[in-house]
């Protein structure tokens, strides 16, 4: 058996291909988790540029918290500012990235900015683009996922753009190119560059889907199930990558998110502690 995060893990690293330049915004683990699984499966010659700590790297460590910087800043082989990162080397070299969106609509524009209200005065202020409305602009490889598909979240219009999509104003071929929620797969292949249905994952129905979609889906004429985790797959997520099991922040919410972070806190605490009073043994000559 598997669990959502880890399909979503495995269908973000899917996607990825070998030697492709990879860019992580902060706190997605479920993309690093997918990154890394591409790179330890199938994409070797994978090259990461991430947003925690502005570094470029090609060396991995497992996912932590407390010791996120071990991933990216510790395996950096090259660091700059987010300005440069963002207009100068981000448009040179073209990478592969997968965005969260707050809202998404049936094109691919998406919205991280508020919801509800208006600017100056929103029902709920979101954590902000941090960059996004300058790269979509231009990124050729622009992914998204969604680990808790709803109608708050898949809308018709959004309340505020700030990730540009499948938009009338862009020049042709522009636009993200694939989406996985936590109950299908998608790309933007129907009439219009239009949000399509490409697979539900196991146990999904089509009317759970439409039900949660706040808009008509473009479906194909048959549905296949998304296909499942390797035993390898597996393995390697869950004693490899992400012993910790860092992913599930994503897809966890309220007192069952606060226990878990509070289990990974204290589980590096711990790890910690076992390296700091570790013996050391010296060679005698």
């Amino acid at each position: 058996m598997y669990t959502i995060d880890e399909l979503i893990c495995v269908c973000i690293s899917r996607q990825i291909k070998d030697g492709e330049l990879v860019a992580q915004g902060i706190a997605t683990p479920l993309v690093a988790a997918g990154y890394l699984l591409a790179k330890l499966t199938h994409a070797p010659n994978l090259t990461f540029v991430s947003a925690i700590g502005q570094a470029l790297c090609r060396d991995w460590a497992p996912l932590g918290i407390a010791t996120i910087e071990q991933l990216w800043i510790g395996q950096g082989l090259k660091r700059f500012d987010f300005v440069s990162g963002t207009c100068e080397y981000l448009p040179r070299f073209g990478p592969k990235e997968f965005f969260r969106p707050a809202q998404v609509d049936p094109y691919g524009n998406f919205n991280n900015v508020y919801l509800g209200g208006s600017y100056e005065k929103p029902r709920l202020r979101l954590p902000g683009c941090g960059g996004i409305p300058d790269v979509t602009v231009f990124e050729e490889e622009v992914y998204l996922y969604v680990p808790r598909h709803g109608r708050h979240t898949f809308v018709p219009q959004l309340d505020f753009l700030s990730g540009l999509g499948h938009h009338p104003a862009r020049r042709e071929g522009l636009g993200p190119h694939y989406l996985i929620s936590d109950l299908g797969e998608f790309d933007f292949n129907g009439e219009d560059n239009r949000l399509r249905l490409i697979s539900l994952h196991e146990g999904v129905t089509l009317r759970r889907l439409q039900t949660k979609t706040g808009f008509d889906l473009f479906l194909p004429d048959t549905i296949p199930t998304t296909p499942p985790p390797t035993a390898e797959e597996l393995r390697l997520l869950r004693q490899v990558i992400d012993p910790l099991g860092v992913r599930q922040l994503e897809t966890l919410r309220g007192a069952e998110r606060r226990q878990k972070l509070r289990e990974i806190l204290a589980a590096e605490q711990q790890q910690q502690l076992a390296r700091l009073t570790r013996p050391l043994y010296y060679m005698t000559p």
